[in-house]
């Protein structure tokens, strides 16, 4: 049996999850890529936290600060700083980390959606309400 060897364009296409969740944050608004961001900066944070790669405030710093690091402006992440930040602590992660850091992404990307979808859902009842209650004016 021959075994086929598959070449990812990016670091993230490895993992299908985090291919998937990076390409949903990557077409995501500003706004919601940098709330995704700091959320995941966050997640990245007390996951080290809980394998004990962090030990310390230096060791999240030190995370961070490489988080930063300038790669260049080619990359989708690179136009914020937050983002850019988020992305590269996701990728100094190991595999097993990043894979279970994406399974959050994914679960915070749907609870996004369905509140995205609520809200939608509530702003249609307030038109409706709204245009209900300017047919009562229009009947007096």
């Amino acid at each position: 049996m021959k075994e086929e060897k598959t070449e990812y364009r990016r670091w993230y296409d490895k993992d299908p999850i985090l291919s998937k969740t990076m390409k949903v944050l990557q077409t995501s608004t500003d706004e919601d890529q940098i709330r995704m961001s700091i959320n995941l900066i966050k997640i990245i944070i007390e996951h080290n936290i809980e394998s004990k790669s962090f030990t310390s405030i230096e060791d999240i710093m030190e995370a961070v600060n490489e988080g930063v690091i300038e790669k260049g402006n080619a990359r989708w992440y690179d136009i914020d700083n937050t983002v850019r930040t988020a992305i590269q602590m996701l990728e100094n992660c190991s595999e097993e980390m990043r894979s279970k850091i994406a399974k959050k992404m994914a679960d915070m990307i749907v609870e996004k959606f369905n509140t995205s979808d609520d809200d939608k859902q509530e702003d249609d009842d307030l038109d409706e309400l709204d245009s209900d209650d300017n047919d009562d004016d229009d009947e007096e």
